[in-house]
């Protein structure tokens, strides 16, 4: 089975002004099945510019990346597109869902674009299945303004999952949430991650890169350090700890 993310020497340089500006420098990275890396960073680290190359939202200007076996380097933009449709699931700090559409039709959306026809049936029961996931099954025919913020951004990692991508990138999938709900998209991502599913998360939270099993730290566009988290923290066991301290304080209030 091939690493789901080859990066060999990568390089990304904008030539948009007078100065070049070398956002990504010499970039070498594996990412096998089954991962679930935390890279993190200051502001202008490069970390947005190698997740936007992971994503194939972006070409390498120099080097290599093979995703999932396909050297994604030289494809053309409708071959982009079509990559990031097949093989990759994203989820963003603000949820970007459909305000006017339930969550089983947010969820759906992925496979209208899909270059193969998904039947109705089908679409319906995969969206299901994804819901089923993140357990909002109950919720699928609310909309994005009838659940929480951790309801929502649920919804958006269901419709990540959609088209069973091989890799599930992640930037700042806790920004807009509070500490608890942190916790419990965190759980979230280590349940589909014990599940065999690949997630890559952009995160400046170093509380939330504990959650993952490897992290990277990128520095003025280099990668600087890649390893392996040491007193990972486990959700279920941190909501407890979270309710237990909830439920005293009530007690003593």
């Amino acid at each position: 089975m091939p690493a789901v993310v080859q990066l060999d020497e990568v390089h990304k340089i904008y030539e948009s002004g007078e100065i070049p500006v070398h956002a990504v420098r010499g970039v070498s990275l594996t990412i096998e099945p089954g991962d679930f890396v935390a890279v993190m960073g200051a502001s202008g680290s490069g970390k947005s510019t190698l997740m936007n190359l992971l994503g194939c939202l972006d070409r390498p200007t120099k080097g290599r990346y093979l995703l999932d076996g396909t050297d994604a380097s030289s494809l053309d933009r409708n071959q982009l597109a079509d990559i990031r449709n097949r093989k990759l699931g994203f989820v963003f700090q603000g949820f970007n869902l459909l305000a006017r559409t339930t969550a089983l039709e947010n969820v759906e959306l992925p496979m209208l674009y899909a270059k193969t026809r998904v039947a109705a049936r089908t679409m319906r029961a995969r969206a299901l299945r994804c819901l089923d996931l993140v357990g909002l099954t109950n919720r699928a025919d609310h909309f994005p303004s009838q659940l929480s913020g951790g309801q929502q951004q649920r919804v958006a990692i269901a419709r990540a999952l959609v088209n069973d991508p091989q890799l599930l990138l992640a930037d700042e999938p806790t920004g807009n949430l509070d500490s608890k709900t942190s916790v419990e998209i965190m759980g979230v991502f280590q349940q589909l991650n014990a599940q065999g599913i690949t997630i890559v998360m952009v995160t400046h939270e170093l509380d939330i890169a504990r959650y993952s099993r490897r992290n990277l730290v990128m520095r003025d566009g280099r990668l600087v350090s890649d390893t392996p988290v040491a007193g990972r923290l486990t959700a279920a066991a941190e909501l407890q700890r979270i309710l237990e301290a909830e439920s005293a304080a009530q007690l003593t209030a």
